[in-house]
């Protein structure tokens, strides 16, 4: 049992190693005559024991120097170069101002088309045919006026949600 623990602390740290170019690694899993299972990543371990291939992992390439080194270039690359436009307050404000605006209108359109789908709901409650006489089919009638009618509000919530954000 202690065999198969330290295998297994051995298959763990084997998959965890760094990874040079194109390497392989796969690891066995072997019965030993009386039974108990034994993995390993040596294929010589493996010769005159029934074996099955449990993992296969290829790496491509060597993973990087590590986490100390990629600060330094990450934070160069963040630098904007000395001449790069940099936003300022006026422009910022302006664009604002611009989509409060876009915002402003798209309200006015959307209170619009809701105020349209509730008066088609209320104008569609209001008319009853003579073959409804099922009221099941007048609910069914109505669902899409009510799906058109509760799109919309949602919309104008989400709208005034936005406008007050940006105040």
């Amino acid at each position: 049992m202690r065999r198969t623990t330290s295998l297994l602390a051995l298959l763990f740290c084997v998959a965890g190693m760094p990874a040079r170019a194109q390497q392989v690694t796969e690891i066995y899993k072997c019965l030993d005559p009386s039974g108990r299972p034994l993995f390993t990543s040596d294929r010589r371990d493996t010769v005159g024991k029934k074996c099955e291939l449990v993992a296969r992992q290829v790496m491509n390439e060597a993973p990087p120097a590590g986490p100390a080194a990629a600060r330094p270039a990450a934070r160069e690359r963040s630098a904007s170069p000395a001449g790069f436009p940099k936003e300022d307050a006026g422009s910022r404000a302006s664009a604002k101002d611009r989509q409060r605006e876009i915002l402003k209108r798209e309200l006015a359109q959307e209170e619009s088309m809701l105020a349209k789908a509730k008066k088609e709901l209320a104008d569609q409650e209001n008319l009853r045919s003579g073959d409804e006489k099922n009221y099941a089919r007048v609910l069914e009638r109505l669902q899409p006026y009510k799906n058109t009618l509760e799109v919309h509000t949602k919309n104008v919530d989400a709208l005034r949600q936005e406008l007050g954000k940006l105040r």
